[in-house]
């Protein structure tokens, strides 16, 4: 029995540190813009496309990974999930050039968003059943740690080693959690296999492509800001390097009240909810700019940043609510669309500072962004509102008849 326990603490283990990992490696690079500027001799707006080819990856991987699963049990599945991840993030460790380090920040986005759903199904698997939620939630763990501690410390890491020596730990922690998952995690019992054509069911219904439509646009200011961060402390608040790690800091404790405020939100105000973070989203991002000038400003802008991910749990909570079948590709696209808002939100930014406007132009770019997730929102419950009405008016009809 100890025996037992032991291997579910190991392969929990193994998932939070892929989580870590995979999170870690995501969000490493908005810290390092500035080295790697000045590692490739470009300008930090290019050297923000290794942001975007990640984000790009997840976009394109998470429904062909969903659609691996088809033929690999979920043991299998996560093996080879990790094992793109880490030998992506070995190129990446030994890349000679921009380009390369380009297109394996591309390959190493792919197994993110499936990667996810596949660690929670073994955590749960693993779990007596009352207990599948709180096991699903130690792995997510992994995330928490990303952003508190993995990016700022890979910014740290990369000013004193250099940028290598981040992709060189990304890769060890990687590798360590396939060695793991290959010596002690089980098959999954009773598994089902995944039905293609429930999967695709779900996209019938314009709800959830509007859904997809906020996390993609309205959230990418967000993106657009972040990316720039490590600049911005630098060259608008005026402020040493030795600032962005703890600034990054702040981010991180945004995200944590952003995750539980965004779920308790949905609890109360259900899809109401969304519009509420949108709104705080847009002032949140149009404020941003006056507050970069100073420290304290920039460290209350940061926070208010990573509190919009307060969006991400009630848009995963809305989708499940209008999605009835196909549920595991819905999840992923999910992941892919916001991810298509971490692509888009530095292009966006990027083409702003090009032009002349300045570093802090993100900001008001990232709100006018924010300002569509708001629109895009009421179109959503229009026409929900207006389905409500016609189904309404039919169930009176048929009971007058």
């Amino acid at each position: 029995m100890n025996w037992i326990r032991n291997k579910n603490f190991l392969v929990e283990l193994a998932l939070i540190v892929g989580v870590f990992s995979l999170c870690t490696g995501e969000f490493a690079m908005m810290g390092l813009i500035s080295n790697l500027s000045e590692a490739f001799s470009k300008p930090e707006t290019s050297v923000a496309h290794l942001i975007s080819a990640y984000a790009l990856g997840v976009v394109i991987g998470a429904p062909v990974m969903v659609f691996v699963g088809v033929y690999l049990s979920k043991r299998k599945l996560i093996l080879f999930l990790l094992g793109i991840y880490t030998l992506a993030n070995a190129v990446s460790l030994m890349a000679p050039n921009y380009e390369t380090l380009l297109f394996s920040r591309l390959v190493a986005g792919f197994p993110h968003a499936a990667y996810f759903g596949v660690a929670a199904v073994l955590a749960a698997s693993m779990a007596p059943f009352n207990k599948r939620g709180k096991a699903v939630s130690r792995v997510l763990l992994g995330v928490t740690a990303a952003i508190l501690v993995g990016a700022p410390g890979a910014t740290y890491f990369g000013q004193i080693f250099g940028w290598r020596s981040v992709f060189a730990a990304i890769t060890a922690l990687s590798l360590t959690s396939l060695f793991l998952l290959y010596r002690n995690a089980p098959e999954v019992e009773g598994e089902r296999p995944l039905n293609v054509r429930e999967e695709l069911a779900s996209f019938a219904n314009p709800q959830v492509w509007l859904a997809l439509a906020i996390a993609s646009i309205g959230f990418s200011g967000m993106f657009g800001v972040y990316s720039y961060l490590a600049p911005m402390i630098l060259n608008v608040t005026k402020l040493e390097v030795e600032w962005i790690a703890p600034m990054l800091v702040m981010f991180g404790l945004g995200t944590l009240i952003g995750n539980y405020a965004g779920g308790a939100l949905y609890d109360r105000f259900k899809f109401s909810a969304v519009k509420y973070i949108m709104v705080f989203s847009f002032f949140a991002l149009f404020a941003f700019p006056v507050l970069s000038l100073t420290l304290p400003g920039v460290a209350v802008g940061a926070l208010m940043l990573g509190c919009m991910v307060a969006l991400c749990p009630a848009l995963q909570m809305r989708l499940m609510d209008v999605s009835k079948h196909g549920q595991s590709l819905v999840a992923a696209s999910n992941h892919a669309a916001l991810n298509l808002g971490n692509a888009l939100g530095p292009w966006l930014g990027g083409l702003a500072i090009n032009a002349g406007w300045g570093w802090t132009s993100t900001g008001y770019v990232g709100a006018a962004m924010a300002f569509i997730g708001c629109l895009i929102y009421f179109w959503s419950y229009a026409l929900e509102r207006k389905s409500l009405v016609s189904t309404t008016s039919t169930v009176e009809e048929g009971l007058q008849r």
